[in-house]
Parts: structure tokens; C-alpha cells; sequence
């Protein structure tokens, strides 16, 4: 009995180490009210027909990210690259665009830090740990920590 259960445990954490890296995706389901927050997969870029070859340190090839989109993640380079749209309601996709230290678009930016990604804003713009420092200047935040 307990060889069944430590092959169920090594099952499950294989499993758990398989997993596909980046964000949950979030895609809003018919006949449901939309979310507040879509994460929907962005399709690659189609191929050039004489694309060159891969150059280490070489610049990614341009974002595409759908309308209404405030803000891209992107895991990992090259092939490996995955992009995720980030889209907010309405209302918070017009905050997010005016103000974007506020704290539902900083919360997102972190979640797909989290998982390993870049953040880049819909200009194509990567905000980085010095932007965020930025953002951080033009509004006080109070943060309670446990310890």
C-alpha cells in the first residue's frame, strides 16, 4: 500500500514540474459576464519568408498584441517565446492607460513576473524594476507585512 501512494506522490510531482511556465490564461466564457481581467494567448508573429538566423543577444522580434490590450507578458526567447495579452474591463483598462501605477495594473504586472515573464505595455516598452520605482514615487503605498 504505501509503494501505491509514494508511486501516486511521484506521479503528481512529476506532473506539477511539467507544467506549462507563465501565467494562468483567463478567457472569458460564452454566455458568462466578462471578468475584470482577460489573459488570452497571442498568436507568433507570422515567419518571414528569408528569416535570418538566430544571433545570441539578437533583439525579439516585435510585439503583437490585440486592441484593448494594456499590457503583454512574454515568457521565455526565441521559438520558446510565448506572448499573453493582458486586458482589463473597460473601466480599469482606462485607468490602467492614464495611471498605470495603480494598484490592479501592478498586480497583474506582478503576477506575470511571478511566473517567470517580461511586462511590456502597449507601445512596446518593457516596464522594468526601475520603472516600477517610477511609478512607486508618484503615489504613497502603505504595505503591512506580517513579520
Amino acid at each position: 500500500m504505501t509503494r501505491t501512494r509514494a508511486a501516486a506522490l511521484a506521479a503528481a510531482l512529476l506532473a506539477a514540474c511539467t507544467s506549462t511556465p507563465g501565467p494562468p490564461v483567463i478567457v472569458p466564457k460564452a454566455g458568462e459576464p466578462a471578468p475584470p481581467v482577460v489573459r488570452r494567448p497571442v498568436a507568433p508573429a507570422p515567419p518571414q519568408a528569408l528569416a535570418a538566423p538566430a544571433v545570441p543577444g539578437a533583439p525579439e522580434p516585435p510585439l503583437t498584441m490585440p486592441a484593448g490590450a494594456v499590457y503583454a507578458c512574454v515568457v521565455g526567447a526565441g521559438e520558446k517565446r510565448s506572448v499573453t495579452a493582458i486586458e482589463f474591463a473597460p473601466n480599469v483598462a482606462a485607468l490602467c492607460a492614464r495611471h498605470h501605477e495603480m494598484g490592479p495594473c501592478q498586480y497583474e504586472r506582478e503576477g506575470c513576473r511571478r511566473h517567470g515573464g517580461r511586462v511590456f505595455a502597449a507601445g512596446g516598452k518593457e516596464i522594468t524594476a526601475a520603472t516600477e520605482a517610477e511609478y512607486d514615487k508618484r503615489v504613497m503605498r502603505i504595505r503591512m507585512r506580517a513579520d
